[in-house]
């Protein structure tokens, strides 16, 4: 018998990510399952999720708009039509479950297939459940957590401690490798920070580097500074007065396995598929929280590290004067890169990807 999954969500590469891992993990165990993606329209997983092999069905789903109110008239007729939607591709497809990411389409989607009797499953990635996952925390069967302490908002007999999916590319290299200081050029004998704001860059870290590029220009310190697709001209003009061979300047690495092998420390948001993989590979990283985030969930996902001395962790509205200075300090600080690293490694999570498919797999014995 053919089994049939559904799995919805997206809206970030960090929602994207754990989706297709958890897909690719699914078909390792069922070679011949059946699986559809549920989407926004419009977003990057219209895009990624075929890139990956995969087909998906998009939604006109699309989040509040806290500031301008009047909009979200619009907002709700969206929702209504998305749930419409939603339910007739339920009744489609018929899956045997229903898996959410988080992400705007995968409400519709779950409260749809909960409603027609197919079990659900909630991938909660951040350390603070989001509006959302609460709400269908109430008829999900798993909810899939990457932190200790969740039942503050779910269920403690749903919790299964899992850790989220990360891009098992990343592991390929050792750390150090010189194929990796060839391919951008550095010098091995330098201390490297690697600065990445996500797929779409963060403006706070970037304003935050240029403010701080004549700094970074009379250390002695390399950096890979990926701005996002956003932001790259007006780094690439604040960078022409402190071009040299230690700064490189892009918007977007392609070999994200070479850059995290090299890095002696990271400045990232804290997002949880970063925090993930920053866990599993074990690096020093400073965090500047976004503030524009549902709940402010990456504060309380770079808390979570902080607490445990696994992470520094800089204010959004403090980085323009903090983070160049805080990152030089400690890249020069072995001892406490070290206690970082070693702290860090130890909240890691492994095979998380395998061990949400053997959950979901369960649901089909139940």
């Amino acid at each position: 018998m053919k089994r049939k999954f559904i799995i919805s969500g997206g809206g970030t590469g960090g929602h994207i990510f754990p989706a297709i891992s958890i897909a690719n993990a699914l078909k390792k165990q069922l070679p011949d399952a059946d699986i559809l993606f549920v989407g926004a329209l419009g977003r990057m997983e219209m895009e990624r999720v075929p890139a990956a092999g995969y087909p998906i069905e998009g939604l006109p789903v699309s989040g509040f708009d806290r500031k301008n109110m009047l909009r979200n008239i619009k907002v709700l007729l969206n929702l209504f039509r998305s749930l419409v939607q939603a339910h007739r591709i339920i009744r489609r497809f018929k899956p045997d479950v229903a898996i959410g990411v988080g992400g705007y389409a995968s409400a519709p989607t779950l409260r749809a297939a909960a409603s027609h009797g197919v079990p659900t499953v909630i991938q909660e990635q951040n350390s603070y459940a989001g509006v959302t996952n609460k709400l269908l925390a109430k008829n999900a069967k798993r909810i899939c957590v990457a932190y200790e302490g969740m039942e503050r908002f779910f269920p403690k007999d749903k919790i299964v401690l899992t850790g989220n999916p990360v891009r098992q590319d990343l592991f390929s290299v050792a750390p150090k490798t010189m194929e990796a200081y060839q391919f951008f050029k550095f010098d091995p004998n330098k201390k490297t920070i690697l600065v990445v704001g996500g797929s779409l860059g963060a403006r706070t870290i970037n304003q935050s580097i240029i403010a701080g590029l004549e700094q970074l220009s009379n250390s002695n310190v390399q950096v890979i500074w990926q701005t996002g697709k956003f932001y790259i001209e007006d780094a690439r003009k604040a960078a022409v007065a402190f071009s040299s061979a230690r700064l490189l300047v892009t918007d977007f690495v392609s070999r994200m396995d070479l850059a995290y092998s090299i890095a002696d420390l990271v400045v990232s948001r804290a997002g949880a598929s970063s925090i993930s993989e920053l866990c599993l590979l074990a690096k020093p990283v400073i965090l500047v929280p976004s503030p524009n985030v549902a709940e402010d969930h990456q504060t309380q996902n770079a808390l979570a590290l902080v607490q445990k001395d696994a992470a520094v962790m800089i204010k959004d509205v403090d980085a323009k004067e903090q983070l160049v200075n805080k990152a030089l300090e400690l890249i020069v600080d072995v001892a406490e890169l070290n206690k970082m690293s070693e702290n860090i490694l130890k909240l890691a999570e492994r095979d998380s990807a395998d061990r949400i498919a053997a959950e979901i797999l369960k649901l089909l014995a139940d």
